[in-house]
């Protein structure tokens, strides 16, 4: 196929037996009833494929997929599997029989999916007098005024499938809406609906559906949702052709290796690893029918989303109920997750009896979860449905308060890809309205709130804990609930304003000290004099503490700041020593290291003069500090 060649996607839709088939057969040379028993029963009851290349007004071609779809009401669940990825809808109506139940409901259900283009088709002209005809168009023109088929700007045109009556002018209709009608974009996320599964000899698992956006090639590595199954691409068919690469827009067959038939179906969703996640819950905007009933608060209906179907449960955000013909916003629960991205639309069906009752778009498939009101949500909702990238991403952003969001969960909620949420966040970034902390986005109100709590939380840390030099990092991130990115960039930014010393894990109040009274003070002296003056021959701490004129949490404070300012060194969980001690030792060592560099525990114990129960400890205590190395029963003086 020319690599420049524009595809678009056709799709069938209304009443059985009114000519779908048959006209998709006149206007490509393909029977799209692949199925047996469609032809045995001359009816069609599952989805099937065509195509043709088209010449465009200016001189090019245009590859034209078509999805011709069941008409019966039995096999509206089928149908709903493939119009949700068409460009142009063929609205069929038969000139010897006019508006029928199922051209209604077709027709309901491409308006409540925004088709956004389409030709009305009177099939079967060769079947009726002009008069008859005349009067068909009229009831037609009627039945379609106002929405996307309104005559004033789509076309309905007479055919005979069997004649070739109007063949050439609806084909003329086609090719002018589908060069006017703006490409799908290939730079958006790859995402295929699957609608098909077969296996063929010699090529082993085959999956079809339309390619609704991105572009895919040959060898990648593709995810199947919902699931962890994993594929790579053998092989790629767009409309019979092989080709090396698939966009959107275009009808696609995908020879896949490491998934069997039995592990995908219909209703699985292909897409690029790592990238995009399916929702069990989602926020949305519904519309019910005129002629729909009211649907209740907690209602279950079917729901179909491009080729998935499952069972949702409907949260209404107010009310008890929503009357037929109105709008509101929902909560759905599905029985199953599914992948369903902001701006998908979707359409509900009533539980039982199992006709169509409206239709809906996805707004917010990952919903915060802490409570709001439903005026919160609402408006939160009305920014998803009409706001722009930069408000969409800043609202999201902004929600998760100083927890930020991470880029990964951006694409999750978005469905955009990581250079469109890049583009965005840089020139959020640079309006001063987020801020970037490694692979997390926070807003910026959110950041100087979370910067005041900080400091907050530290005050009261210190006017309770006046023997305490700081508090631990890690212990500040807990209480304040971030992060580990929020939390370094909240640390390095209070630094650099001077608000806060950070020295290691230890964090402080910048200027803020440790404060002891006349008593606490002393015994600090006490304690530090008691080591000082022992030398190596150390009491044991507990008997120090003992002694004190403050209660053991106070002198147990008092040990740490010692211990923290390495006055005091701590050998065992028993032995403390004085630093100055210890270097004492290490100092006696390198002089004898000169007479010889070896050192045994007799040696050790003459040279220090201590007995065995200090000598062992500390000498385990200097190889650890490589100031010697044991080499059997002796050691080696570093």
């Amino acid at each position: 196929m020319q690599a420049n060649i524009k595809s678009v996607i056709a799709g069938t839709a209304g009443h059985i037996d009114h000519g779908k088939t048959s006209l998709v057969k006149a206007l490509t040379g393909i029977d799209a009833d692949r199925l047996e028993e469609e032809k045995r029963r001359g009816i069609t009851i599952d989805l099937g494929f065509a195509h043709a290349t088209l010449p465009a007004p200016d001189g090019s071609s245009i590859r034209v997929g078509f999805v011709d779809v069941p008409g019966h009401e039995r096999f509206v669940r089928n149908m709903l599997a493939g119009v949700g990825g068409i460009d142009i809808v063929l609205f069929i109506v038969a000139a010897d029989e006019s508006i029928k139940p199922q051209t209604r409901e077709h027709f309901e259900i491409c308006r409540l999916l925004a088709v956004p283009r389409g030709i009305t088709v009177l099939t079967k002209a060769d079947l009726v007098d002009a008069d008859t005809l005349a009067v068909v168009r009229s009831e037609v023109e009627q039945f379609v005024r106002g929405s996307f088929l309104d005559a004033a700007r789509s076309p309905i045109i007479a055919v005979s499938a069997h004649t070739g009556q109007g063949l050439d002018e609806l084909k003329q209709a086609i090719a002018q809406i589908a060069h006017s009608a703006p490409p799908r974009s290939v730079d958006a996320v790859f995402r295929l609906p699957v609608d098909r599964v077969f296996s063929m000899i010699g090529f082993g698992t085959v999956v079809t559906g339309t390619l609704i956006s991105g572009a895919v090639k040959k060898e990648d590595e593709v995810a199947a949702l919902p699931g962890s199954l994993r594929a790579r691409i053998r092989g790629i068919e767009t409309h019979g052709e092989k080709e090396e690469v698939a966009t959107a827009g275009q009808r696609t067959a995908l020879n896949l290796v490491g998934i069997s038939t039995e592990q995908i179906a219909r209703g699985a969703v292909l897409t690029v690893p790592e990238t995009l996640a399916v929702a069990a819950k989602f926020d949305a905007k519904i519309s019910l029918l005129k002629d729909a009933r009211s649907l209740k608060h907690r209602a279950r209906v079917h729901l179909h989303s491009f080729t998935a179907e499952t069972i949702a449960e409907v949260l209404l955000f107010e009310g008890k109920e929503c009357a037929p013909g109105s709008d509101t916003y929902v909560h759905l629960k599905l029985a199953e997750p599914i992948l369903i991205l902001p701006g998908d639309r979707f359409i509900i069906r009533q539980f039982s009896p199992v006709v169509t009752i409206g239709g809906g778009v996805a707004l917010d498939i990952f919903p915060w979860a802490k409570k709001q009101t439903p005026a919160q949500r609402a408006e939160f909702l009305k920014l998803m449905e009409s706001g722009s990238q930069e408000e969409t991403l800043l609202a999201r952003v902004a929600r998760k308060t100083s927890r930020g969001l991470s880029l990964a969960e951006a694409q999750h909620e978005t469905g955009w890809t990581s250079k469109t949420i890049e583009a965005i966040a840089q020139k959020l970034v640079a309006a001063n309205k987020l801020l970037r902390l490694g692979a997390t986005l926070i807003a910026a109100a959110a950041f100087s709130e979370t910067q005041a709590s900080a400091l907050a939380l530290m005050k009261e840390f210190h006017d309770r804990n006046r023997l305490a030099s700081g508090i631990g990092s890690e212990e500040l991130r807990e209480k304040l609930g971030l992060t580990a990115e929020v939390h370094t960039g909240m640390l390095d930014a209070l630094k650099r304003a001077g608000k806060l010393d950070v020295a290691g894990d230890s964090v402080r109040l910048a200027g803020r000290s440790v404060q002891m009274d006349n008593v606490e003070a002393a015994a600090k002296k006490t304690i530090e004099d008691a080591f000082a003056t022992a030398g190596l021959k150390v009491p044991a701490l507990k008997e120090v503490l003992a002694g004190l004129a403050i209660d053991r949490v106070r002198a147990q404070k008092i040990v740490t700041l010692l211990l923290r300012d390495r006055v005091l060194i701590k050998i065992t969980e028993d032995l403390v020593f004085h630093a100055k001690a210890l270097d004492a030792m290490r100092a006696m060592l390198q002089e004898c290291k000169a007479k010889s560099p070896k050192l045994d525990v007799g040696r050790f114990k003459e040279m220090t003069g201590i007995s065995r129960k200090y000598a062992i400890p500390l000498l385990e205590w200097l190889d650890r500090e490589r100031v010697t190395r044991r080499v059997g029963e002796e050691r080696v003086i570093l």
